[in-house]
């Protein structure tokens, strides 16, 4: 009886580790349930900056694309997780920086969404901390769920918001290259 408890327990073990992708040790769960919908993993990768890595960003899908204006323009649920690997994160230049992403977005013009935007930003008041976790989360005829740490911080409403949003690492003028293919799964 032993015997066969340990041999579970180690076929379980097994199976939890072929169903996980680590990258700078922030080990990602292939899948997320949302409600009734469940999320595949489409792809992560590392945000560096300066030769260094300041965050694991991953791509969740109800079904998996490498199609970024499709992934973009669609009203369907779907999450950004950030993953803060960096000690030199702080709110101040997460806020800076998630601003410059805002407006490589939208071209330039963040007008039409500058409420929500704001809205937004608020979640990045508190200290940032290596191993934080953000999530953008977005449902659909709801709006978007920040969450940090798997706290509720805003719900931010409007699709054009959601599609600017994921235009920060998905757009033609993403944060990085090499990050929006690893999230696309290229």
């Amino acid at each position: 009886m032993t015997r066969i408890l340990i041999r579970l327990i180690f076929l379980m073990m097994i199976s939890l580790s072929v169903h996980a992708l680590e990258i700078e040790g922030v080990i990602l769960p292939e899948t997320k349930q949302l409600d009734d919908k469940l999320l595949l993993l489409n792809g992560a990768g590392t945000r560096s900056k300066f030769f260094f890595d300041l965050y694991v960003g991953s791509l969740y899908l109800q079904n998996k694309s490498s199609d970024a204006g499709s992934i973009i323009n669609a009203d369907e649920a779907m999450s950004i997780r950030l993953d803060i690997v960096s000690s030199l994160i702080s709110a101040k230049k997460m806020t800076n920086a998630t601003l410059e992403g805002f407006e490589k977005s939208t071209g330039g013009d963040m007008s039409a969404i500058k409420p929500q935007i704001d809205q937004f930003l608020s979640a990045f008041k508190e200290e940032i901390t290596e191993g934080d976790t953000f999530e953008f989360i977005y449902v659909p005829n709801k709006g978007v769920l920040v969450k940090k740490n798997n706290v509720n911080k805003e719900t931010v409403e409007s699709l054009e918001f959601k599609q600017a949003l994921f235009g920060i690492w998905l757009s033609d003028d993403s944060v990085q290259t090499s990050l929006k293919e690893d999230m696309l799964g290229l």
